[in-house]
């Protein structure tokens, strides 16, 4: 039998489903004439504007923000370290103290000859710390070690300007199962 015959039969029942697709179509598009017809959309009005009324500055006679004089006498309260900064500033830096607090992870804790040591992953690297030694960028001083915690006294400046000390935690980081 040649192609041609075998097609054949294929293009004749082809015609056949799509003359029979061809009656529905004349439904749909009256259906959906008819819709088109019966919505109406309803756009409710934009409310008017209201009306801007001006307020008096009170403030006029006030210390500007960002008076020269203020910013200067911020700077110098910056540039002036209290003298618990000062002995921090004079001493040697430790490696730990590079690093961020927040990139640093409590993974343990052990003790050795009656003192705690906690157990610090730093970069892939474990430390062993001890309290007295030093940790974070922030000049953290640690001050206590637990089984679950490591405590430390940071420096920092607050929104003057001025130096104050803080308490810090450093949790232990369990694994979740």
């Amino acid at each position: 039998m040649s192609p041609r015959w075998t097609a054949l039969p294929l293009g004749i029942g082809l015609l056949a489903l799509l003359s029979a697709c061809s009656d529905g179509n004349d439904e749909l598009r009256a259906w959906m004439e008819q819709q088109r017809n019966e919505i109406r959309p309803r756009v409710e009005p934009i409310a008017p504007p209201t009306k801007f009324v001006p307020q008096p500055y009170l403030s006029a006679k006030a210390l500007e923000p960002f008076n020269p004089r203020k910013m200067a006498a911020t700077s110098q309260i910056t540039r002036q370290p209290n003298a618990v900064l000062a002995s921090e500033m004079r001493r040697r830096k430790e490696p730990l103290e590079a690093f961020p607090l927040d990139s640093m992870a409590m993974v343990g804790s052990v003790t050795r000859a009656g003192k705690p040591f906690a157990l610090i992953r730093v970069d892939n690297l474990l430390h062993y710390v001890k309290a007295g030694e030093y940790m974070g960028q922030n000049f953290g001083r640690i001050t206590r070690i637990t089984e679950r915690d490591v405590t430390l006294r940071e420096i920092v400046q607050d929104a003057a300007g001025e130096w104050i000390e803080r308490t810090s935690t450093l949790q232990l980081q369990e694994k979740a199962q």
